[in-house]
């Protein structure tokens, strides 16, 4: 048997090929949109992808089982166990199987049992796998999905704050409650395969380790050491992170069917102009991905920053949307990774591209720059109340500590709540370490805030120089 552990560490999640080496066929389990990994791991051991499973709806990334039952003709094995609403559109249009709990199928020697793990959403399965190719006649590990993960357990609150299905939170914890009983009888040896890691929203306090066992969960993981029905629901609902708004299209995507990625119009390779950039700020949204330092200095008004780096695909869900077209301002090099990045969030409508060397240009009036400023810097400032301290940390961040007179709009909500800022008074925008807040700053300059900074070094900074904070 062979297993193969493929990891995205900007959307923290796992995907796993399979493979009977006896017959030469092989299964991915939670793939990717983007397939290429899994064909070429496949290829070099010498197997055929014959099947594709994912363990729930996915509601961080689009998956590539569509993919794979388009391209390669891999079977599709799709839970049908959380209800008619839950059920996959688009699996009558490829070979498929429908699972229920309990039910087994087989990829070569390696057999699969299904069960079904309510909780993270009403259709999630794990999958037990025995190794019919070895002696063993008891399975060897379980692949979780969101439903176990190293030290935590998948969130339950997901189809109620971000796909406002009312009352669900509450449901779906108490389903994980009961799945969690079963899980607990499980053999101690048995290895757990995660669908995510650390930094993934789909948990709050994820492990950073890729695998464990069940008897290691039992010991350490807090979820498993409830008895108590109510008491695990408060504690596994307290403390959440911002569900992604993007999250709810990620869900009917995978529902209906990702669109195939052969089936998206690649981007126009635009010359630099600074032209054509203010054009494109009038027909979309203009996203420029160099480090903040850089677009404070130069970049042209309208003009978006995200910075491309662990954190993009996040951010871009957020802040970006699939209606209106996105235009990017990419080194040439990195456009073909930031595409992938984008895709794999659904983000498939990327109408141009224009290398970065447009920045390379002679200086021209028409570009901007905005000021950062060192908590020294604006500390009286703060303190007299001649800037109004914007804070774009997360929630859980805030409640431990904030700087005195600041006004609190996560970074991810801030698009639709900039109504609530003020357009005649100077604004100082801070998160924990000066990155998350200059995101900020392009997003209310490019919608017409002209007084405008950044705090560098942010809050940490803020805490480093000994000024007083409020908790």
């Amino acid at each position: 048997m062979l297993l193969s552990y493929f990891y995205d560490d900007k959307l923290a999640q796992a995907s796993y090929l399979v493979g009977c080496q006896a017959t030469g066929e092989a299964i991915v389990i939670d793939p990717a949109r983007d397939i290429g990994p899994y064909v070429q791991a496949a290829k070099a051991n010498g197997l055929k992808i014959v099947g594709v499973t994912e363990t729930h709806i996915h509601a961080d990334f689009l998956s590539g089982a569509r993919e794979m039952a388009a391209r390669l003709g891999a079977v599709l094995y799709l839970s049908d166990a959380g209800g008619p609403q839950w059920r996959y559109e688009y699996a009558a249009e490829y070979r498929h199987r429908l699972l229920q709990d309990s039910d087994t199928f087989r990829i070569g020697k390696l057999a699969f049992e299904v069960l079904h793990t309510p909780g993270h959403t009403p259709e999630h399965m794990a999958l037990l796998l025995t190794d019919g190719g070895s002696a063993a006649k008891e399975p060897m590990g379980i692949f979780t999905g969101d439903f176990v993960f190293v030290g935590d357990v998948g969130r339950p609150d997901l189809l109620e704050k971000a796909a406002g299905v009312s009352g669900s939170a509450e449901q779906l914890g108490r389903q994980m409650f009961r799945s969690l009983a079963r899980f607990k009888k499980l053999p101690d040896y048995l290895q757990v395969w995660p669908g995510h890691g650390a930094g993934s929203a789909c948990g709050k306090a994820i492990g950073a380790v890729p695998s464990s066992t069940v008897g290691y969960e039992k010991r350490t993981n807090w979820a498993l050491r409830h008895d108590d029905e109510q008491e695990f629901v408060q504690s596994l609902l307290a403390g959440q992170p911002e569900p992604p708004t993007y999250f709810a299209r990620m869900k009917h995507g995978n529902k209906v069917g990702p669109r195939l990625v052969q089936e998206i119009m690649a981007p126009v390779q635009a010359e630099a102009s600074i032209s054509t950039v203010e054009a494109w700020t009038k027909r979309g949204v203009v996203v420029d991905t160099r480090p903040p330092s850089l677009f404070a200095k130069k970049h042209v008004p309208g003009v978006i920053n995200l910075p491309y780096d662990k954190s993009f695909p996040t951010w871009a869900g957020w802040l970006l949307d699939d209606e209106r077209p996105v235009y990017l301002l990419a080194d040439q090099q990195s456009v073909p990774a930031v595409l992938k990045d984008l895709q794999a969030i659904g983000l498939d409508q990327i109408a141009g591209v224009m290398d970065l060397a447009v920045y390379e240009l002679a200086c021209d009036s028409r570009f901007d720059s905005y000021a950062e400023i060192t908590p020294k810097e604006a500390r009286e400032q703060v303190q007299a109340g001649q800037l109004y301290l914007l804070d774009v940390r997360s929630q859980k961040e805030w409640e431990a500590g904030a700087i005195s007179g600041a006004k609190h709009i996560m970074l991810g909500y801030l698009p639709a709540r900039m109504q609530e800022l003020p357009r005649d008074a100077p604004i100082l925008v801070q998160c924990k370490s000066g990155r998350r807040s200059a995101i900020a700053v392009s997003l209310l300059r490019a919608n017409g805030f002209s007084h405008v900074q950044n705090l560098l070094g942010g809050f940490d900074e803020w805490v480093r120089q000994g000024f007083l904070i409020q908790q």
